[in-house]
């Protein structure tokens, strides 16, 4: 190997757009702390550069996973894949992000009414409602998690009704991390961004875990 081609090589194993040496472990991306910071925060803005239109909530986070796995695994992190991603993924995605937030608008609706003492049973409705949001959103984040090109909408959100089931450990974790979202934003606005970014990096790290536990 030439000098030149070892600091080409020694450059894309530091920048995550791989590949890289076989000696540098399934997650060379991982290696490069700094790098990897600066690669969150980008999928942060990522998703809520996609999250805009609100029904494309589900496929921005797919995409954002998608993304930070490249960048982790040095398979390449340009964001010409990033659009590949949301083209593949768009019209399947949308329609199942339709469906996202017609049922949590009803639940929200229902909290709403719950705390506004207008619903009778009120307290059982809104555990209810609160249990069935819980579980609506860490769904929509295994179904992200599950989601690639070659693995459509539909057979992603079957699969995350498998994982919500068989992976209570892995949901735990999920529901946790988009809490911390809900609870940093409200704090300050601007942390959705890194928040987003952190949860895209537990679900592409849980999604591994469950991998690893399911071979």
């Amino acid at each position: 190997m030439t000098v030149a081609s070892s600091r080409k090589l020694r450059a894309q194993a530091a920048s995550g757009f791989g590949p890289t040496s076989a000696d540098a472990g399934a997650w060379p991306g991982a290696k490069q702390r700094f790098a990897l910071f600066g690669e969150v925060l980008l999928t942060g803005i990522i998703v809520v550069v996609l999250s805009i239109p609100i029904v494309t909530i589900p496929l921005a986070l797919a995409v954002g996973k998608r993304h930070l796995m490249r960048f982790l695994r040095a398979e390449g992190s340009q964001l010409s894949l990033v659009a590949g991603d949301v083209r593949e993924g768009f019209i399947g995605g949308v329609g199942i992000g339709c469906a996202w937030l017609a049922a949590t608008g009803i639940l929200l609706m229902d909290l709403l009414l719950v705390a506004s003492g207008a619903l009778p049973g009120g307290l059982a409705v809104g555990a209810v409602a609160a249990a069935l949001l819980a579980a609506l959103t860490v769904l929509t984040l295994w179904a992200a998690a599950s989601w690639t090109p070659a693995v459509a909408w539909r057979a992603a959100v079957r699969l995350g009704f498998a994982s919500l089931r068989t992976d209570p450990i892995g949901s735990a974790y999920l529901f946790v991390g988009a809490a911390l979202v809900v609870l940093f934003t409200w704090m300050l606005p601007p942390l959705i961004i890194p928040a987003l970014g952190c949860v895209c990096f537990a679900v592409a790290a849980i999604s591994a875990r469950h991998a690893a536990r399911r071979a």
